[in-house]
């Protein structure tokens, strides 16, 4: 009798610990429902499965969002993820991301064409330049949009990351204190501003990639581009910082 009731209490135990862990797990959305042509449940070159894996390697829930952003679709979730957006996200929606990040949610946005979320970067206080990026030094393969950043600020998503892969990258700057830039091409650096593929008038100057900001109890971060975590360029440096992203969202 008294090995049955310790045998049970046991099992209670067991079964409130599940519980438990079940309830504290992390839920991170990544959103379908803007246009986005790479996603997590495909295993493609250019598809997000292995940062997916990655996702969940936390103990995290991860799950795609195919309705519209809300109060209400965002209720369970703790971060959200909008990687590669060809489609601008209405006003309403942009709100209800903003309250919440205010309530604590982590918001991680990764550029493949800027514009169609520049109303939510302006709601971040985020600009964005006219073209990608080019340049000068880091160059990967002789190609000019495709380059390593080795100029980082501190940030959890930066540690024990030297350096990263860009495969056209957006200029990011911040417009205020709400937001900083946390890596940066070299001084070298420039826009092609009239698609000549030949700098003419244009400046050089050093660009942000990465850009880091707080509202209220949450957080965001904006990528200048969206390859950065897809499958084919998932590995080396490329890993490490898709890992801490991992973290951070979780």
């Amino acid at each position: 009798m008294v090995r049955t009731m310790c045998m049970l209490s046991i099992m209670f135990l067991f079964c409130g610990t599940l519980g438990l862990s079940s309830a504290s797990a992390q839920t991170i959305l990544v959103d379908s429902g803007h246009g986005e042509r790479f996603n997590i449940d495909d295993n493609g070159p250019l598809q997000l499965s292995g940062f997916s894996e990655m996702l969940q390697a936390t103990g995290a829930h991860v799950a795609t969002l195919a309705v519209p952003i809300s109060d209400a679709s965002l209720a369970e979730a703790d971060s959200l993820i909008i990687s590669g957006a060809f489609a601008p996200l209405k006003a309403d929606e942009i709100e209800a991301l903003v309250r919440f990040l205010h309530r604590g949610g982590r918001l991680a946005v990764m550029l493949h064409i800027a514009p169609p979320l520049e109303s939510l970067l302006e709601r971040l206080r985020v600009s964005y330049t006219n073209g990608v990026i080019q340049e000068r030094e880091n160059v990967i393969d002789g190609t000019d949009i495709n380059f390593r950043v080795n100029r980082l600020g501190t940030h959890q998503i930066l540690q024990s990351v030297d350096e990263f892969n860009l495969y056209g990258a957006w200029g990011l700057m911040n417009q205020d204190e709400t937001a900083r830039v946390i890596a940066s091409t070299s001084p070298m650096a420039w826009i092609d501003l009239d698609r000549s593929e030949i700098q003419r008038k244009e400046a050089t100057a050093s660009f942000g990639v990465i850009v880091a900001g707080d509202i209220g109890k949450g957080g965001f971060l904006v990528f200048g581009d969206d390859a950065i975590f897809q499958n084919k360029f998932l590995n080396g440096p490329n890993k490490v910082l898709a890992a801490n992203l991992a973290d951070w969202l979780k």
